[in-house]
Formats: C-alpha cells, structure tokens, sequence
C-alpha cells in the first residue's frame, strides 16, 4: 500500500512538473541565446565599418539574446568558403561584393554593369530604391540566402603599378577583375585583359608582376596597403562598387519571430546609419592615398565621356544572353532614371 501511494505521488508530481514546463516553455525559449558570426573579406573599410555597427545593434535590440562576433580580413576563409558557410549556416551573416554570389545567382552581377550610373549620387540613390533593393539582395533567397540590405563602397579606381594616365595607357594590361562578364568586357574593349582571382591572391600577384593591377574601390586598396606595390591610382566614374550583406537562411528560420524583426529591421537601420560614415571615407582615400606616397590620377572629361560610350552597351548585350536577369535589369535601369 505504501508502494502503490509512493508511486501515486511521483505520478502526480510528474504530471505536475509536465504541466509547469509547458506553461512556461515559450519563456524559456525567448530566453534562449543565439550566436551570430559575421564574416567579410576586408578590414578597416565600410564593409567592417557596418559589420561592427550592427553586431552592436543587434546585441542591444535583441536585449543580449543575440550574441555577435564580427570576422573581417578573411578570418573565416576565403570568400566562396565564407558564403558556402552562411549557406549552411555556419556563418550566420556575410558581407562583400554581390558579385561574388554569381555562383548563387547570375543576377548578383548587375551592379557591376559599366556606363550606366553617372554619378556618386545617382548610384548611392539607386542602392536604396526600395523596389529594386528588396529584389537583388533576395535574389539568392533560394540558395539559402536572404537579403539585408546594400551598402554603398565607392567608384570603380584602378590601383596600378605604372600610370594609367589615358584609355590608351590601358591597352596590354592585366587586371584583375571579379568573375564576371560586365567586368571581362569592360576590359576587352579597352584592350586589356580581365583576370578574375580571389582577394588575398591579388598583392602578391601584382608584387610579383603577374598582374599589372586591379580593379576595385580606393577604400579596399588602402585598406590593404596596396601603394607600395601598386602605387597608381586611376579614378574613372564609369562604374560603381557596391556591398551586400546576407544572412543564412537556415539561421534564421531558427530564430523566433521577434528576433528575425530584429534582424532584419535592423539591417537597413544600420545602413542608414552608416552611409554618412560612408561618403565621408570615401573622399578621405585620395588624401590618405598620397600621404602614403601614392599618386591618384583623373581621366579628362574627354576619355571619361568616351569611357561611358564604349562601355553603356556592355549591360544590354550581357542580359541578352541571360533571360532570366532580364526583369531585375528592368528595374535596375528604372531606378537608375528615377534617381536621376
């Protein structure tokens, strides 16, 4: 009898104890913790510049149940490594050029399109038009990827190891490019050759005199200390760089729904944030530039306007043999005039 009225009391226990936990569950799980790693391949620019601003953020806003740790200069692998990862969900968040992503999607090379933003202020407007924004950051949503939000890096500058004074001056260079056919292109019309290569192989290969330069933002070369080797920087307009920034959908669904707000609201709050900061770097490089001993060089308005001639039909005849980028070109191009 003693048996049969222990046994009873544990039962009533158990049920009892099985009951408070479920009252209390969806508590417990608000107060669970969760890790977000950012990763990015430069240091000291606006990519890391954002990255740090919004780790900060979202610690606070997720009232600590976010904890952030930010990885700029590669310390997570390279970049296909590092996207890879934010696919699997590893790497909870990855910021860099959404060029980079054309292996998760053709459409993320757009922005690289030549000869079609004329200007710092039609390009920094066409970044945050809302239409054509939420449709490119979100073009890899498939893959694993959503979108954050997009940044603004700075105009295309070649940084060379001799002058690049004119057009001219760039027939029979190697250049190294990102992967895509908006950049070879660009290069085969001006007589050069595009060399596409991972971002840490870029240095040695112009220290070592495989390559005669590079293409990129004057934010990323002096960031990695590239006037020693490559002491030249060109300044053309004819392009502009972007970043984007993309978090791990396989992360995020695990989120609860308050914290994937958190998330992603944030995001875009910080970019607001940010693009001051962003502008303002911008036009330090050139000063920073040559207190290094660097020299920066202009186009004259004669070479740039024929630079934006020669390069303009690069983006049509690229999207005619790729169907699918075709409505994300269309909107692209109306924001474009919109921001005009």
């Amino acid at each position: 009898m003693k048996d049969r009225v222990s046994f009873g009391s544990k039962a009533l226990l158990l049920v009892a104890l099985t009951i408070i936990a479920g009252y209390y569950y969806p508590a417990a799980a608000q107060e669970k913790t969760f890790t977000m790693k950012l990763s990015t391949a430069t240091l000291n620019d606006v990519q890391h510049e954002w990255m740090k601003r919004y780790a900060l953020a979202i610690e606070k806003k997720s009232n600590g149940r976010i904890k952030t740790e930010v990885y700029p200069a590669s310390q997570l692998g390279s970049i296909p490594r590092q996207i890879e990862g934010t696919q699997l969900g590893s790497i909870q968040v990855w910021v860099g050029p959404p060029e980079f992503l054309v292996g998760v999607d053709p459409k993320f090379e757009l922005l690289s399109v030549p000869g079609l933003i004329p200007s710092e202020d039609v390009a920094v407007k066409t970044m945050r038009d809302p239409e054509f924004s939420k449709e490119f950051t979100n073009s890899g949503a498939k893959k694993g990827l959503i979108g954050l939000t997009l940044n603004y890096t700075g105009p295309i500058v070649f940084a060379m190891r001799s002058p690049v004074r004119t057009l001219a001056d760039f027939k029979g260079k190697k250049i190294r490019i990102l992967a895509s056919p908006f950049q070879t292109e660009q290069m085969t019309k001006l007589g050069s050759t595009g060399v596409a290569m991972s971002l840490g192989d870029v240095l040695p290969a112009i220290q070592q005199g495989t390559i005669d330069g590079a293409m990129s933002s004057a934010g990323v070369f002096r960031a990695l200390q590239y006037y020693d080797a490559a002491k030249y920087l060109t300044e053309t307009d004819h392009a502009y760089v972007f970043s984007i920034s993309v978090v791990s959908k396989r992360w995020l669904d695990m989120l609860p729904a308050d914290l994937q707000e958190v998330v992603l609201k944030t995001a875009k709050e910080t970019s607001d944030e940010v693009l001051p900061w962003s502008l303002e770097f911008v036009a330090a490089q050139r000063k920073l530039w040559t207190d290094k001993g660097g020299e920066v060089i202009r186009l004259s308005p004669e070479d740039y306007s024929q630079l934006m001639k020669i390069t303009a039909p690069i983006g049509p005849e690229v999207v005619k043999t790729r169907s699918d980028t075709k409505p994300l070109w269309d909107l692209l191009n109306a924001a474009v005039k919109r921001a005009q």
